[in-house]
């Protein structure tokens, strides 16, 4: 897996995530919608620390900033 993701998309999905915590905890969503987004938060949170988006490779997206 070659890295894809740069430090500002990583960050993003990390506060993507937590948001979702917070409401979840505070009992601002709930059920099936709480469901959803909490996978989709955990798949945010796990694709953030490896650094590799499966969904930006078939396109050859890549938010990483080539080094020189």
């Amino acid at each position: 897996m070659k890295a894809n993701m740069g430090f500002a998309d990583k960050i993003i999905r990390i506060l993507l995530a937590i948001t979702v915590g917070v409401l979840y905890y505070f009992g601002a969503i709930s059920g099936t919608l709480a469901i959803i987004l909490g996978v989709l938060a955990i798949v945010f949170v796990v694709t953030s620390f490896i650094s590799f988006c499966p969904l930006y490779y078939p396109f050859g997206i890549s938010t990483r900033t080539k080094k020189s």
